[in-house]
């Protein structure tokens, strides 16, 4: 049995490191580490191949920017306005100044005239596109409208010593003739330049195998720093994934057991007791599809790794098992980042930061629009890490677009905050958002306890004020514990007269009250069959399972003491015993072996008539023994020191809850007798 349990629990593990090998990155990371203004502090390093030094990101945006600003205006030339110029041209009557009329104007028209509000300003040259051919001319030789006319004037007024030629070609409207056939293309204008800003080159030279690029010892200058990074892309892109692929194949499936036995270890130093709670595969899935999305992105698309909401991780966690449990398994989580992710040990630190913050900012803030207030938190923790890791000059300078990418990952990580309740049903589970439900004595399961078993309902409040005080001694969970003891009891509510707590309330007398008359055997058996009633009605009400096992549990396999004794004490036959004994199981869990503890301890405090603090530690020393003669600490997930501490709790709670109480003086009758 143990082995198959053993093998349940380890054969998820080897199929997640299965699954991580399979889709991790082929390429390998080159294993330096070095920063801007630090020192070589490795072996020379010479190139081992050919490689351009690539520009860095803020250069091509800038070299982009300032292309996209510099237009060289594209300009369409029409043959057909020329030609008709020149036809209308030659058709006017000027006599002897008509050819030359006519040669100007072919110049003129030729080289191009452009509308004078078209005119290309802050440009020196231009393209004209003519014959479906585009070509660079100086913008200085199109003529603007005002001027061709000009020059027409003056063209022909050379070829004659006439004093009247700009009256003859104003009432010939040979002005007229010239019209722009030169006109603005802004779209191949835009096309073109856009075209130029995509084909700047990436590159800033060239370096050759052999070169020494930086030497032990050696300031890491921008420049080095440079063909480092550009050397490091190379490597990585090409060099790194052309090795024996099975070597790197083989790498990753160390590195997925790597994680799986991290994982393992991390629960077990828990409580290997967590492993045979089903909590361990919620743990499991949580964690493993961290990891498998950070793989993913790692390999196929590393920048949205600054949007992936992996806080989420560490939020779903903290809604179900203690900080002890979640933080060394959230660490784990976030190693992939250091071995596949490109600046990888920005992102560790980024979101190890915001995790831890959310964590702690979560108990109190992950309902209705609080929520948001988290997000903001989580966002502001990653920021600062964030500020902290570039300032320090380890990554270089602050970049806006980094900072919007993780308040993104922030706010993904709110909206994914409400799958925690389809987690709740996949693994039945309950989260300390439902506890708290659970927790409020106004629900309608509670109010039916106190109206039908009120005795029984204030001995769950006493309990569960007792558990909640023992669990902060040792560390379980109060919240929980809480919730177990005002339900632990509320299969009473189908008999309430069978218990002393309730009897009490109704004043019945000797003769009346439930066990008149009936024999120790059926006595026990109506008081052991508020157990059962219990799970029954937990199970009614759809009760998280982890509610069932504190009703299930509270007395363990212990003995009806009182009608065990009455039994023997009536020389009944010892080998009955089992009619005596609760059906168990006995508790397993911290939670459960406190609840036992001061349900009993409470029940049994009512017969005392001395609290002093030693009364009460012999008292409850005496109830703690019982539980442990009668075997149910055996598989339970408690330290002997634990145990210590939770007695010594518990006795300090007993002496204050009892605490001695001043005797005020009789002063009424002299008060009232004073003349």
């Amino acid at each position: 049995m143990k082995l198959t349990v053993r093998l349940n629990r380890v054969l998820p593990l080897l199929l997640f490191a299965v699954v991580i090998a399979a889709i991790s990155p082929r390429a390998a990371k080159l294993g330096y580490e070095y920063k801007k203004g630090g020192t070589w502090d490795y072996e020379t390093l010479y190139a081992p191949f050919d490689f351009p030094i690539l520009k860095t990101s803020e250069e091509m945006l800038a070299e982009r920017e300032k292309a996209s600003d510099v237009h060289v205006p594209y300009y369409n030339y029409s043959e057909s306005i020329t030609k008709n110029a020149l036809k209308q041209a030659a058709a006017l009557n000027l006599g002897e100044l008509g050819p030359a009329v006519v040669a100007s104007i072919g110049e003129i028209m030729d080289k191009g005239v452009v509308a004078d509000d078209a005119l290309p300003r802050g440009s020196e040259v231009i393209y004209i596109q003519r014959d479906k051919r585009a070509a660079r001319v100086p913008s200085g030789e199109v003529t603007c409208l005002s001027e061709a006319r000009a020059q027409l004037l003056d063209e022909v007024q050379k070829t004659t010593d006439s004093k009247s030629v700009d009256s003859l070609l104003l009432a010939s409207s040979a002005y007229g003739l010239i019209v722009p056939n030169l006109f603005y293309d802004a779209q191949i204008t835009e096309a073109v330049s856009a075209e130029k800003a995509r084909n700047i080159s990436p590159t800033l030279g060239f370096v050759s195998a052999g070169q020494l690029i930086v030497s032990n010892g050696e300031i890491v200058t921008a420049d080095i720093a440079r063909i480092l990074d550009s050397y490091k892309k190379e490597y990585e892109a090409n060099v790194g994934s052309s090795g024996p692929s099975y070597l790197n194949l083989l790498g990753n499936l160390l590195f997925a057991l790597l994680l799986a036995g991290l994982y393992f270890l991390a629960i077990i130093f828990c409580g290997k007791s967590f492993l045979e709670d089903n909590r361990y595969f919620y743990l499991l899935f949580v964690f493993s599809l961290t990891v498998v999305l950070i793989v993913l992105l790692a390999r196929f698309n590393a920048s949205l790794l600054f949007w992936a909401p992996l806080t989420l991780s560490a939020l779903y966690l903290q809604a179900f098992v203690r900080a002890r449990v979640i933080v060394p398994v959230y660490m784990i989580s976030l190693l992939p980042l250091l071995v596949y992710a490109d600046r990888g040990a920005l992102l560790f630190t980024v979101f190890l930061t915001g995790g831890m913050v959310s964590i702690y900012a979560s108990r109190y803030l992950v309902k209705g629009w609080k929520q948001f207030l988290l997000a903001l938190i989580n966002f502001l923790a990653m920021a600062l890490a964030y500020m902290a890791f570039r300032l320090t000059g380890a990554a270089g300078g602050l970049y806006l677009s980094d900072l919007l990418h993780f308040l993104a990952a922030s706010l993904l990580a709110v909206f994914g905050y409400p799958l925690i309740y389809l987690f709740e049903k996949l693994f039945n589970l309950v989260s300390n958002s439902r506890l708290a439900e659970l927790a409020d004595t106004s629900s309608s399961l509670l109010r039916e306890l106190e109206q039908k078993a009120p005795g029984t309902f204030q001995h769950s409040l006493q309990v569960m004020n007792m558990a909640d005080a023992a669990a902060r001694a040792i560390d379980a969970n109060p919240l929980l514990l809480r919730v177990g003891a005002l339900y632990h009891d509320i299969g009473k509510m189908n008999n309430p007269q069978c218990f002393v707590e309730n009897e009490s309330l109704l004043n019945k007398t000797e003769e009346e009250k439930y066990h008149s008359g009936l024999s120790p055997e059926q006595s026990a058996e109506d008081i052991i069959r508020h157990v059962a009633d219990g799970v029954e009605m937990a199970r009614k009400h759809r009760l998280p399972s982890v509610v069932v096992d504190f009703i299930r549990t509270h007395h363990g396999t212990t003995l009806t003491g009182y009608f065990w004794g009455k039994y023997i004490t009536a020389k009944g036959d010892p080998s009955q015993r089992g009619h005596f004994v609760y059906p168990g199981p006995a508790p397993t869990t911290k939670e459960q072996i406190i609840l036992m503890l001061c349900d009993s301890i409470e029940a049994a405090s009512r017969t005392l008539s001395d609290y002093s603090p030693e009364a009460c530690s012999v008292f409850v020393e005496k109830i703690v023994q019982g539980k442990m003669d009668q075997g149910q600490f055996e598989n339970a997930d408690i330290s002997i020191k634990e145990l210590g501490l939770l007695k010594e709790s518990i006795k300090q709670y007993l002496a204050q809850m009892h605490h001695g109480r001043v005797v005020y003086p009789n002063t009424r009758k002299k008060f009232l007798n004073f003349k």
